[in-house]
């Protein structure tokens, strides 16, 4: 009798600590949630500003997952699977908001405001009035001035496990823009495989506007080397060269016969080195592309040259800035622990196009009062066996 007491007791003591110790590991595995590719989020929970930043997770029922700070609304990380089944993260990216804070490289993942892209000489004029942005690139006003959408801390919502919003009150004056600008951004995890971004804005005064993400992006995963070898089809017959500040002339130049011919699937680096004017105004690609009116809103393919993995960029802008990697100089330790090394990573920046409050050819991105800012774009992934 007292040999069964025993094993009874045994089998209870077993049981519970399975129990207790399962418990704790669910408790105490903050990234159990989700993909361990991407950080934890406690390691995001810091004060900026005054204000409280955080790591948020959205995902899909088909092995999509988005890591999005709202420090800058910044996608720190995207783990799709690749052509084997693997988890993948195509988005490079830090693993705190200091690391982001202290980058060399300002704009890893983030959202991109009031005016992406460049104003010459930081300067642009409303009904007579001028306005005056920082100039933080060379001569010119670059993604918002010397304190943009990337640096400040947007106010999130979770709404669901595939749904975040981020809102952010730009005040009269700020960065020199005119207006008070109310600014909604909501990324959607959807089941078409895609990151959706959504992005909405109001003003109270004319003010020239310009949003978009600054995703930095290698298919075959953070740190695994060259985005050269990808492959990119670009939607475009035209794009618009620039001066040696990267200003466009106000122009729109055929890509025919030209190394910004990517209407057929082309490796990425088969061109890049060529003796080109406008390649060497770029040091390599940092162009805008005109996009032709494709009623799907198709404006680009990319295919990782190990991964397999597709991914196809969706949009209503009437501009794709292809910017490849040409001024990453290694500098910064990402989440993996790889460095940012010189082109393994590029950006499809959906977009209206550079220095549009100078150029009278170019579509307007000025925002009336009582007016309401809308724009999509997605990024959606496959794979190519």
């Amino acid at each position: 009798m007292m040999k069964v007491n025993n094993l009874l007791l045994g089998v209870l003591v077993a049981a519970t600590c399975l129990s207790s110790c399962g418990n704790e590991t669910k408790e105490n595995m903050n990234t159990s949630e989700y993909s361990t590719l991407l950080p934890d989020k406690v390691s995001f929970e810091d004060t900026i500003d005054n204000k409280a930043t955080h790591l948020y997770v959205i995902k899909n029922s088909k092995g999509l997952e988005a890591a999005i700070t709202n420090y800058g609304g910044r996608v720190v990380g995207l783990v799709v699977p690749d052509k084997d089944g693997n988890p993948t993260d195509v988005v490079i990216g830090m693993d705190s908001p200091s690391g982001y804070a202290e980058a060399t490289e300002p704009y890893l993942g983030a959202l991109i405001g009031r005016v992406g892209n460049r104003i010459a000489k930081g300067k642009f004029s409303v009904d007579g009035v001028e306005y005056s942005v920082f100039q933080n690139n060379g001569p010119n006003a670059l993604h918002g001035g010397k304190k943009g959408f990337q640096y400040v801390v947007w106010d999130g919502e979770q709404v669901n496990d595939s749904t975040l919003v981020l809102h952010y009150e730009s005040a009269d004056g700020e960065e020199g823009f005119p207006g008070n600008l109310k600014v909604k951004v909501t990324y959607t995890a959807t089941e078409d495989q895609g990151l959706k971004i959504d992005y909405e804005a109001t003003t109270d005064k004319r003010t020239p506007v310009n949003l978009t993400n600054h995703a930095f992006f290698n298919l075959n995963g953070e740190g695994s080397g060259t985005i050269n070898d990808h492959v990119l089809q670009i939607y475009a017959d035209q794009y618009t060269p620039v001066d040696s500040t990267l200003i466009p002339l106000g122009e729109q130049a055929t890509v025919e016969g030209s190394p910004f011919d990517f209407r057929e699937a082309t490796r990425i680096g088969e061109r890049v080195d060529q003796e080109d004017v406008q390649l060497g105004n770029g040091d390599g690609y940092d162009h805008n592309f005109v996009l032709a009116k494709d009623p799907s809103g198709l404006a680009a393919r990319a295919v990782g040259d190990k991964s397999g993995i597709v991914m196809e960029v969706y949009t209503d802008e009437p501009g794709l800035q292809f910017y490849g990697g040409n001024f990453m100089q290694g500098k910064n330790t990402l989440k993996s622990g790889a460095k940012d090394e010189y082109r393994t990573a590029f950006c499809l920046e959906t977009q209206h196009f550079p220095d549009s409050p100078n150029q009278e050819n170019f579509p307007s991105i000025l925002l009336e009062p009582g007016e309401v800012y809308k724009t999509s774009t997605e990024y959606v992934f496959s794979v190519k066996n």
